[in-house]
């Protein structure tokens, strides 16, 4: 059996290069559109926790009107 060998030549380098680079750039845009996400994902976190806080406030208010809580 014989085995043929590819020879490593500039042009194959330069396209191997090329392919990780586009695979590269692939990646770095997800990353991106990921890092927004989260970003969104954070500030929807955050405005789901500020009125929450506020319901509870309030809650605490209507309790102490109503003399529910000891104390």
């Amino acid at each position: 059996m014989v085995v043929k060998r590819t020879e490593v030549t500039n042009e194959l380098i330069y396209e191997t290069l090329k392919a990780i680079q586009a695979t590269l750039a692939r990646q770095s845009d997800d990353l991106r559109e990921i890092k927004e996400r989260l970003g969104i994902l954070e500030m929807q976190y955050a405005s789901l926790s500020r009125r929450v806080d506020k319901i509870e406030e309030r809650l605490d208010r209507v309790e102490r009107r109503m003399d529910l809580v000891g104390g």
